[in-house]
């Protein structure tokens, strides 16, 4: 079985992130780059489905980025990957199709049984470059793979949805997105490292082709506000009230006087804390349940 990996060059999410001084990107200086968390899973799919039939076949990792992806796919055939394709730019583009292209391209006519990527990059969250590559190679496509099972020509997947499970079976040659809980990447070994430096790497300029979509401006979420510690008591507990809800206490008030109006007007009667207004005031009875339900808090912290 001949099995190609997509793996793609991210930065270490524990790291502090900065904008680069065009507005665009992030600034890449200082930052820590490792393979994409769901791509690694992909690989140890991938080198379990080869283990299973007595190490028969060959796993590709391809990758697409600056020539520093190296890296990653040394680590690739570190975990026991056989051979690693860099699809070399200077940058990887933000319109998933151009990505998916380069891809495709790499792909096409490889004689690939399986095509294994990861469900979504940890630093775009696109989950588009699967599917897209999918489509243009002509071949059937199954996302958020969480348990795996290749029977000679075919094979068998689940996806996890909320709250079930579906079952989808397919022909080969597929592609395939992985998701977590199908496995747990392997750490490459000593031996593993050092065998990698003998392994087949090539390195190919990548057939990107015009890009449609551009990032134009990234900024970073705003600080959050510096907390403040109110105290244990009722008081402290209406304060944290009206701090969670500005103006909390103005609407109350509003409510209030609507309803005092409304008293006046709609002859309303009183049964069993509810009140039968003109069907125009009707919304007001869940208000007037809320201000009693206050006004009791307060009461009994008082």
């Amino acid at each position: 079985m001949k099995i190609a990996v997509c793996i793609k060059r991210v930065p270490v999410m524990e790291t502090k992130f900065t904008i680069a001084a065009d507005g665009t990107r992030v600034d890449e200086a200082g930052l820590k780059f490792d393979v994409n968390d769901f791509d690694l899973w992909a690989i140890e799919a991938a080198l379990q489905l080869k283990e299973a039939r007595n190490n028969e076949g060959e796993v590709v990792v391809v990758s697409l980025g600056p020539d520093a992806a190296q890296e990653q796919i040394r680590k690739a055939l570190a975990m026991g990957a056989d051979r690693g394709v860099l699809l070399q730019a200077s940058a990887i583009p933000a319109d998933g199709l151009a990505v998916a292209r380069a891809l495709a391209a790499e792909l096409q006519g490889g004689g690939y049984d399986l095509i294994l990527m990861g469900r979504v990059a940890i630093d775009a969250m696109n989950q588009m470059t699967g599917p897209m590559v999918a489509e243009l190679l002509g071949l059937p496509c199954v996302t958020n793979v969480c348990t795996l099972a290749i029977e000679g020509s075919a094979g068998r997947a689940e996806r996890a949805l909320e709250g079930a499970t579906e079952v989808v079976e397919f022909p080969l040659p597929a592609v395939l997105t992985i998701d977590d809980g199908l496995n747990k990447e392997r750490l490459p070994s000593l031996k593993g490292i050092m065998a990698a430096k003998k392994k087949p790497r090539e390195v190919k300029p990548a057939q990107l082709g015009p890009a449609a979509v551009s990032v134009t401006r990234m900024a970073l979420p705003p600080e959050r506000a510096a907390g403040r510690i109110l105290g244990d008591s009722a008081a402290a507990g209406r304060a944290l009230d009206e701090r969670d809800h500005p103006g909390l206490r103005a609407r109350r008030s509003a409510v209030e006087r609507e309803l005092d109006r409304v008293a006046g007007c709609g002859r309303p009667k009183v049964r069993d804390e509810r009140v039968v207004v003109d069907p125009q005031c009707a919304d007001l009875v869940v208000r007037l349940r809320l201000v009693r339900g206050a006004r009791r808090d307060q009461q009994s912290h008082a």
